[in-house]
């Protein structure tokens, strides 16, 4: 049987094992971070006291580590092809990046304008100048929603910058850049699931009225919204595929906004949450496993 690495052993590690053994692939979890992990001078097979080699016997693995100097180490250990290796990850969190990408590519997305601090105050004046308010501010690398917020005028644009300021003064901080959107409302929030090249399937992230009453805007499952299984008019199933096909990636969550006469790419995620299977396609896990499948012979 193949065995599968997954650095992960939330939502998705639980909900693939099953219909992954039931196509002959063995999921096994490598815990790649808050842990110590050996990198040299001794016997490479053992992390801790007489604990047998976790990394031995793998074939292949499922996703490269979200932690890139861990992963580095995990990688070596292993020493298996990924499922979205390193250059995926890196690529997909690169927000800025990815817009840029497909946008040269001509598929469609929001305007957006990325600013790398430290910059003076006017540069952001002049950059928002560009915007119609409220404006969206993000984080260029962050995920699940964390740290996203919208401004409804310049004063509470700068407010929102003097706080990513504060951040990106910590000498440490590796990305001290940040986004400026447009802001589509009442946008309906799509995740898209590519496998392969191919749509495999789709939710729509819903919050619920009392949410929504309350002023919330942000259609995160980590912030409290539901995904609901849709079936994607072909257009917006062509876009994903597109999105994927431009970017590479085997393997992504594509995130589409759509109006009532606007249809855009939005994010990228290489490192999707699998929903339950009756949200997909017919054939979903068929065709995910042989995407693992043809990952391992790669090597």
């Amino acid at each position: 049987m193949l065995r599968l690495a997954m650095t992960t052993d939330a939502e998705t590690f639980e909900r693939v094992r099953g219909p992954l053994a039931d196509r002959g692939i063995d999921v096994g979890h490598v815990r790649a971070k808050e842990r110590a992990l050996r990198v040299s001078g001794g016997a490479a097979a053992r992390d801790g006291a007489g604990d047998p080699d976790e990394f031995a016997d793998f074939d292949v693995g499922l996703v490269y580590p979200t932690r890139l100097m861990e992963g580095a180490v995990v990688d070596e250990r292993l020493g298996v092809p990924w499922v979205n290796g390193r250059d995926a990850v890196v690529t997909s969190r690169n927000k800025a990046g990815v817009l840029a990408a497909l946008s040269a590519a001509g598929l469609p997305t929001p305007k957006t304008t990325l600013v790398s601090n430290p910059v003076d105050e006017s540069v952001v004046v002049d950059a928002a100048s560009e915007f119609s308010y409220p404006v969206v501010v993000k984080p260029n690398s962050a995920t699940r929603g964390v740290g996203v917020a919208t401004a409804t005028d310049l004063d509470s644009l700068l407010g929102v910058v003097d706080y990513l300021n504060l951040i990106h003064d910590y000498r440490a901080t590796g990305d001290k850049s940040f986004l400026l959107q447009e802001y589509l409302p009442d946008a309906r929030d799509y995740r898209a699931m590519v496998v392969d090249g191919a749509y495999a399937g789709a939710v729509e992230r819903e919050l619920d009225a009392d949410a929504l009453a309350a002023g919330r805007w942000k259609h995160n499952v980590h912030r409290g919204a539901t995904a609901r299984g849709v079936d994607l008019d072909p257009r917006a199933r062509d876009l994903a595929e597109r999105a994927a096909a431009a970017l590479g990636i085997d393997y992504l969550g594509v995130d589409l906004l759509a109006t009532d006469d606007r249809l855009v790419v939005n994010e990228t995620n290489a490192r999707p949450t699998v929903d339950a299977a009756t949200k997909y396609e017919d054939g979903f896990y068929d065709r995910f496993a042989a995407l693992v499948r043809r990952t391992a012979e790669e090597e």
